[in-house]
């Protein structure tokens, strides 16, 4: 179990390292992810989601009765900022309807867990960072649906009420599970054990995710790459700029200002992933976004978080309200 631990935490912390070599080996042997389709796929996002809910305990769900406005805040600028970027960097971009509903796909879903272990490496506010992923995925089954049909459902056709229930069987579902078990089961040392592997399972899960798009739309990503790279990376920077100023707006602290920027910039890319193949299998360059939007999440977070902890080296800022609780789960972004 030891060894198990600590090739889960070296899978953590190299998890953008971890998609990028899965993807390139992707694409020299395909038919090594050919199986992530169909049940197999809404397993293996439920295996990352369950990681998820094992982090959560009482007290996580206690920051959200404690601190209903910072939370409030957080949700709306999600929620607002991200996906209408998304459509207003489609369209000036001039990108192809595929591409638009990759971004805005990313742009409508939940924060990342992902977000969780860089607010805590930038010295963040934690407990801020956890309480908005949560309340992001809790109502994501709802917001999502409505905000894609919103932005682009007059270009596609799609099945809102459907991936209502998909969305609440791979998030809810084991999000809840996991949750349930880490309050019910905290104490117990085969549980903590279980937890302890669960960021290597989340890891190798997001992998396959990934692998399983390469396999099936590599040679699309040749195809529109550049104009793909530049229209993920604006969305990406821009929701962490307007993420630093939203909480600057209302006056927050360093930290919640760092957590605000993180959350709202990095986003659950591997859940758009799974959604997009899911519900628009024919769209393969929707697909290939959002996979891609997944590692650049994750390496231009840790590059984020890097940047804040080079700039209190240097200026030594104060960062105030950092609240202590234990390292989250990481997942993809």
């Amino acid at each position: 179990m030891r060894a198990l631990k600590k090739i889960s935490q070296l899978l953590a912390k190299n998890t953008a390292l971890v998609i990028i070599l899965t993807a390139l080996f992707t694409f020299i042997v395909p038919e090594a992810f050919t199986w992530v389709k169909g049940d197999a796929q809404v397993l293996v996002l439920g295996i990352i989601m369950l990681s998820m809910g094992m982090t959560l305990g009482a007290k996580d769900y206690q920051i959200l009765a404690k601190r209903p406005l910072d939370i409030l805040i957080g949700t709306v600028a999600q929620y607002t900022i991200m996906p209408f970027v998304a459509i207003s960097i489609a369209q000036a971009f001039n990108l192809s309807p595929g591409l638009t509903l990759g971004l805005v796909l990313v742009g409508t879903c939940p924060g990342g867990v992902a977000s969780n272990i860089m607010s805590f490496l930038c010295k963040g506010d934690v407990a801020f960072s956890v309480g908005m992923t949560t309340v992001s995925t809790i109502i994501a089954p709802v917001m999502t649906p409505l905000l894609l049909n919103y932005l682009v459902g007059e270009t596609i056709d799609m099945d809102g009420w459907g991936m209502f229930k998909f969305m609440l069987l791979v998030t809810i579902l084991p999000v809840g599970l996991g949750s349930l078990f880490n309050m019910g089961c905290h104490k117990q040392k085969w549980f903590n054990d279980v937890r302890s592997v669960m960021p290597g399972v989340a890891v190798i899960a997001f992998a396959c995710i990934v692998g399983g798009v390469v396999a099936f739309q590599g040679e699309r990503f040749l195809e529109s790459g550049l104009i793909m790279l530049m229209a993920i990376g604006c969305h990406n920077i821009i929701g962490y700029l307007l993420g630093f100023t939203a909480g600057r707006l209302f006056g927050m602290s360093t930290a919640k200002k760092r957590t605000l920027s993180i959350e709202v910039g990095v986003q659950n890319a591997g859940l758009a992933t799974g959604l997009s193949a899911k519900f628009f299998p024919t769209n393969a360059e929707s697909v290939v976004a959002c996979a891609v939007a997944c590692v650049w999440h994750s390496v231009s977070g840790s590059v984020l978080a890097n940047i804040y902890q080079w700039w209190d080296k240097k200026h030594g800022e104060p960062v105030t309200e950092i609240h202590e609780i234990k390292k989250p789960v990481t997942e993809s972004v």
